[in-house]
């Protein structure tokens, strides 16, 4: 849990830093408005951590901008999970094994049955984030999220809920901002499974741009009534508890005196302004009726849940039940919840790759090529050598993301990395390793392949789209930067009218006199400074070449970005491309040093070859560099060792019947 600064009660009285940029830069008032909005969630989140756990002091930030990477910061640890903690996660196993043994998983839609779903909340499953006081189990994240990867080894469905539910549905906001009468009547609930949870924010226009939302609550009375349509809310039918964003309805004329009037509406110690994000807890009726409906569509991904539309008319929510955080409004709700919900699909990426590792092997091993089995060929030994260091970097990834947060770190840019990776992970492991070993037979009804080809392609989409939060990542990692040497630089240019500014000008320089000379400073003591060397603990040879390469790129980054936003000014907002591929080379060297330090510390020579590969991948991706005939040799030799079963974290998966088999030719 973040530790909270005091509240303000304030109003906003500076535009944020992106409003500004935009502003200056030639937006839109409407664009600079909009983009100033989420710019000021940022912040409200931040403003609920310590500052020592804030952005500006989080693992990748101070890599980049600092002098010497704090590696203490990127080696993670074994959890220590409690008794009572291990003995809820190994219950929840044994109720999937058990129900998917009986073939009972499943009910006649194709979708995980209400049984199964109650078992889980009798073993505890469902209260594993809740504290025990409210009836919960009280899992340390740091244990929560690699059991996510255990329980998609068995059922990605089932892992995935774990964190629709406690991560970004309703648990999360309720534990997080609730007051002390709402966790008491709604954890219980949560925690047992009686009343599970979805967290309703995406609309029909709202996606990425939130500022879009359209939903609106009308406060009459001591209730709510909401109107509006929500989209793609999984783990939605009648009977849940949703955490649900929606604007604050205009409720009389406009004030003219400050924050209260009969537009706004009370938000703890202070007034919800009509037009403002709010959070409502909202207890769906068992049933749809005339005020409450769910809008059904086909959709290929998420088939072993539901999915669905939520369509609300006058609909009435007590006012009691309206989240109050300390600052912020409902889009700081929501952007807290985000981390949690993408490190759990980093894990889970982690167990879904698996299991194509385990399907892939008794297949190779049953097809014959030219009087061979494939699996002895260097292509297959090769895709099973790379799907490994891909498995081992999202545990890695995944393993230091719920350390930080455990520790109290906000983990904005940390968790980015970790979604980013763990879904592109396995959309090409899907693609190029599990689909091209099975060949044709990989698109046969009851094919894992064919059968799940969409689960695999929408976690890109899922806590939201890569690229897009490839730019959020690049953003927080310069806005300190910004704020201090560029945005003194943008007024002052924009004070003098100045547009296209010339430092050979006089009078551009002489407007510039002041604010130049911090950003000259900081620049030439980074150029002059050597890079300071890693200071590493001890590690295998080939893994602490990677640690120091990627420290070492790491650190010269920063000479790069601050010379793109030079470059660029007040128009980067503009560069898209530029952003994402700085943005992308950084997230690479993050991955490739949080890899190997992970990779260090496991006993397991087969962990620690795959963690190689993939921080050799990463390296030759970076360099621009064709693979190496010693790398070749290497991936075929890790390839061939997991074949021979070695890589034990797939021991005990039981792999798919093998489709369509042939009787095989006497060798």
């Amino acid at each position: 849990m973040p530790t909270q600064s005091p509240p303000t009660n304030r109003p906003r009285e500076t535009a944020s830093f992106a409003e500004t940029a935009l502003t200056l830069g030639g937006k839109s008032a409407d664009e600079a408005r909009r983009t100033g909005a989420i710019d000021t969630a940022d912040d409200q989140v931040e403003a609920l951590f310590a500052p020592e756990y804030q952005t500006v002091n989080s693992p990748v930030h101070r890599a980049v901008w600092d002098r010497g990477v704090p590696v203490d910061l990127f080696t993670s640890a074994t959890p220590q999970t409690p008794p009572e903690v291990q003995r809820v996660m190994d219950d929840s196993i044994a109720v999937v094994q058990r129900h998917k043994q009986a073939g009972t998983l499943l009910n006649d839609e194709g979708k995980i049955t209400e049984n199964v779903l109650a078992d889980l909340g009798s073993a505890g499953y469902w209260g594993l984030l809740v504290a025990d006081e409210y009836g919960g189990a009280g899992a340390p994240f740091s244990s929560f999220a690699p059991f996510l990867t255990r329980m998609a080894l068995i059922e990605p469905t089932v892992a995935g809920l774990a964190s629709v539910h406690g991560c970004i549905g309703a648990v999360d906001p309720v534990r997080t901002f609730g007051n002390a009468e709402q966790k008491q009547r709604f954890l219980p609930g949560l925690a047992d499974g009686s009343r599970l949870s979805a967290f309703a924010l995406t609309e029909p226009c709202a996606g990425s741009d939130l500022t879009a939302l359209r939903t609106t609550a009308r406060l009459e009375g001591d209730h709510y009534v909401v109107n509006g349509e929500k989209l793609f809310i999984t783990n939605v039918v009648p009977g849940r508890t949703i955490g649900l964003v929606c604007l604050i309805d205009p409720v009389g004329p406009p004030s003219r005196g400050g924050h209260e009037g009969p537009n706004s509406v009370p938000l703890g110690s202070r007034h919800l302004q009509a037009g403002e994000p709010a959070v409502l807890i909202v207890e769906l009726p068992r049933q749809e009726n005339e005020n409450f409906q769910l809008r059904k569509y086909g959709l290929w991904a998420l088939r072993r849940t539901y999915n669905r539309g939520i369509i609300f008319r006058d609909f009435r929510v007590p006012a009691e039940n309206l989240l109050t955080p300390p600052r912020g409004d409902g889009l700081t709700i929501a952007y807290h919840g985000l981390n949690l919900g993408r490190v759990s699909l980093c894990a889970n990426a982690a167990g879904t790759m698996r299991l194509m590792m385990a399907n892939m092997i008794p297949w190779a091993k049953f097809r014959r090529t030219y009087g061979a089995p494939i699996i002895t060929r260097e292509l297959v030994e090769r895709r099973l050598g790379e799907l490994a260091g891909l498995v081992v970097a999202c545990d890695a990834l995944v393993a230091w993301c719920a350390g930080l947060i455990d520790r109290g770190y906000r983990g904005e840019m940390e968790c980015i990395v970790a979604k980013i990776f763990g879904s592109e992970a396995q959309k090409h492991a899907a693609i190029e390793y599990y689909m091209k070993t099975h060949g044709g037979r990989s698109f046969l009804v009851g094919h894992n392949f064919g059968d799940n080809i969409h689960e695999y392609l929408a976690p890109c989409i899922y806590e939201g789209e890569g690229e897009m939060l490839g730019m959020g990542f690049f953003k927080s990692l310069v806005k300190h930067h910004g704020k201090t040497y560029f945005e003194p630089i943008g007024k002052a240019l924009a004070a003098a009218g100045i547009r296209q500014p010339n430092p050979f000008n006089p009078a551009h320089a002489w407007a510039l006199k002041n604010v130049a000379l911090p950003y000259m400073k900081w620049m030439m003591a980074r150029r002059l400074r050597p890079v300071a060397a890693a200071e590493l603990p001890n590690m295998p040879k080939a893994l602490r070449e990677h640690a120091e390469y990627a420290c070492d790129r790491i650190q010269r980054m920063a000479l790069e970005i601050s010379s793109t936003m030079s470059r660029f000014q007040l128009k980067l907002a503009d560069r898209q491309c530029r952003m994402a591929e700085l943005s992308q080379r950084c997230q690479d060297l993050i991955t490739m040093l949080t890899t190997s330090m992970y990779g260090a510390r496991q006993a397991d020579t087969l962990v620690q070859d795959a963690a190689d590969i993939m921080c050799q991948n990463l390296r030759q991706k970076l360099l621009g560099r064709r693979p190496s005939n010693h790398y070749f040799r290497r991936v075929t030799e890790l390839g061939a060792a997991i074949a021979d079963g070695q890589f034990r974290s797939i021991a005990g998966v039981e792999a798919d019947a093998i489709l369509m088999p042939y009787e095989q030719q006497p060798a």
